[in-house]
């Protein structure tokens, strides 16, 4: 199912970040995975969903995208770990 989402990828806790925006979170988290996408993402081996949100619509996905990749580090991981403590893989949690 489709739904527009803002998501994290991490290499592993407090490791390299990328932040995304997407319609179809477990396809594109699944590309990541499978370093389908070339770019920043399979360079650095950056596969593990850390975090995500979901919006209504499009456009509020890519407004906070943007909000977000403004952030400081120290705000980026901050979120992650006010979602996800134990900064688990979360692709088991999207896939069902």
């Amino acid at each position: 199912m489709k739904q527009p989402a803002v998501y994290m990828l991490a290499t592993g806790k407090r490791g390299t970040l990328y932040i995304g925006v997407t319609s179809d979170l477990v396809a594109r988290t699944w590309q990541h995975r499978e370093h389908i996408v070339e770019g920043f993402t399979r360079r650095y081996n950056v596969t593990m969903l850390a975090w995500y949100e979901l919006h209504g619509t499009m456009e509020s996905a890519i407004l906070r995208e943007k909000q977000l990749k403004k952030w400081n580090r120290e705000w980026k991981l901050r979120l992650v770990q006010e979602f996800n403590p134990e900064w688990r893989d979360l692709w088991d949690d999207i896939v069902g």
